[in-house]
């Protein structure tokens, strides 16, 4: 009779599962609050611009009524260069798409997500990248909630240089325009490749 081949003593050899063996990934545990960590300069200095942003129209809220914009009608900082007022705003930067109020926190909702999903792309594990995307986020979540709260953005910073009035910001477009300026120089200084390998 032709001999029967002899079964393998520990059974039928196993395929290793896809993406590596489960003892390899239980020697590199990646937990969420791991990750979260990695990420701890974009988050943290998001928090704390939205803070900062919030608690500057709360106190806005509290010392002027709304409307309040022009000569003796807000609180005069440095006269004749910085005033407080306070006014709306239902478009985005510089009063731009007025009335546009949902679609523009529609808008921020969906740049938020963009910024979570291609996060290694835009190289977010490099501390610089993620402090300018800290401005970045924090002003666009501290805006969102005034849309959300109350129909239009709350403003009171009002600049003045000589005949020239700057449109009135807040702390929240500080922190965008900051960031997207310092996230594009940085881009600009990185290898082709850089960004998204970070």
């Amino acid at each position: 009779m032709p001999e029967q081949p002899t079964p393998a003593a520990n059974g039928p050899r196993q395929s290793p599962a896809p993406g590596g063996s489960a003892q390899s990934k239980i020697e590199n545990p990646k937990s969420k609050i791991q990750r979260l960590f990695a990420y701890r300069r974009l988050w943290m200095l998001g928090v704390a611009v939205c803070a900062l942003d919030q608690l500057t129209k709360y106190w806005i809220n509290a010392r002027l009524p709304f409307g309040s914009y022009g000569p003796g009608a807000g609180i005069e900082i440095f006269p004749g260069f910085l005033h407080l007022v306070h006014v709306g705003n239902t478009g985005a930067a510089w009063s731009m798409f007025a009335g546009a109020s949902l679609w523009l926190g529609l808008l921020a909702l969906g740049t938020l997500a963009a910024i979570f999903f291609w996060r290694r792309q835009l190289g977010l594990r490099s501390p610089t990248a993620q402090a300018a995307f800290g401005l970045l986020c924090g002003g666009i979540v501290g805006n969102l909630i005034d849309r959300l709260a109350h129909g239009h953005v709350i403003d009171f910073l009002d600049f003045h240089f000589g005949n020239y009035t700057y449109p009135t910001f807040n702390v929240a477009d500080s922190g965008i325009c900051v960031g997207v300026f310092w996230y594009v120089l940085w881009s600009l200084k990185q290898p082709p490749t850089a960004a998204s390998e970070k």
